[in-house]
């Protein structure tokens, strides 16, 4: 997060601790006071007075050189949570049915605001920036996209809002395109991916509804371009996700 980007400085100690927590989570590395003073417009003493007692609750680690990481408890208490438990759950047995059968890289994802959570990965050897509790702007990936495309119009606008900015050239990045893509997605009732996330790997997703009939996950087949017939793989991939929605049905979830 870069200095000129920030919003105002949160009020509350829960915003200003959030703000912490955001910055260290999408930093690429452990981070420093200092930093985390300009990214999030706090007070470097305030920033370090918040710092001492997320170290103390073991919310965040400091390492030798006495910068700053997320704590292991954030993991623990992350695995606690109901919904992605649940769904990650239910879902283990189809993703790894689904990754035996096709080869390939398999994702489950739920949204978060405008961006996509990660809760359950079937690796494939990919160098992909996706990870368990990772999270990607939802209009540059496949589960990003199916997952807006079934959401109330009020979260496409929020994404918009946000901004559409490219994670590669192939990234829709316009409010015209994205609209679109989730017209075709509704359509056809499967995602595509085409090198708009990392350049060199495509992925095919589908939407994965709750007992309510709302959107509630998506999941997806996920490998390198040339390797991937996206048709073919969409009939896997819908299969699944229809199959995973019915148990989330028949569970009441």
């Amino acid at each position: 997060m870069r200095s000129d980007q920030r919003n105002d400085p949160p009020l509350s100690v829960v915003g200003r601790i959030t703000a912490i927590l955001t910055v260290i989570e999408k930093a690429p590395g452990s981070v420093g006071i200092s930093e985390l003073a300009a990214a999030t417009g706090l007070a470097k003493g305030s920033v370090h007075r918040l710092v001492g007692q997320l170290l103390e609750e073991r919310l965040l680690e400091r390492s030798a050189d006495a910068r700053l990481t997320l704590g292991v408890r954030l993991f623990e208490l992350g695995s606690s949570v109901p919904l992605p438990r649940t769904l990650a759950q239910a879902a283990r047995p189809l993703m790894l049915d689904l990754h035996h059968a096709t080869d390939r890289q398999v994702h489950l994802a739920v949204l978060d605001g405008v961006e996509v959570v990660y809760v359950e990965i079937v690796h494939g050897g990919l160098p992909l920036a996706s990870s368990v509790g990772g999270r990607l702007p939802a209009h540059a990936t496949g589960v990003g996209k199916a997952l807006l495309a079934y959401s109330p119009q009020a979260v496409v606008a929020d994404r918009v809002e946000a901004g559409l900015d490219p994670m590669t050239p192939r990234t829709i990045s316009t409010p015209a395109g994205l609209t679109r893509a989730l017209q075709d997605i509704r359509t056809v009732g499967t995602s595509y991916d085409h090198e708009e996330s990392h350049l060199g790997v495509s992925c095919v997703a589908a939407p994965v509804f709750g007992a309510d009939k709302k959107i509630r996950a998506a999941l997806s087949v996920t490998g390198h371009t040339p390797r991937m017939d996206l048709p073919l793989l969409g009939v896997a991939v819908r299969t699944a996700a229809f199959t995973l929605s019915r148990q989330l049905r028949d569970a009441g979830l």
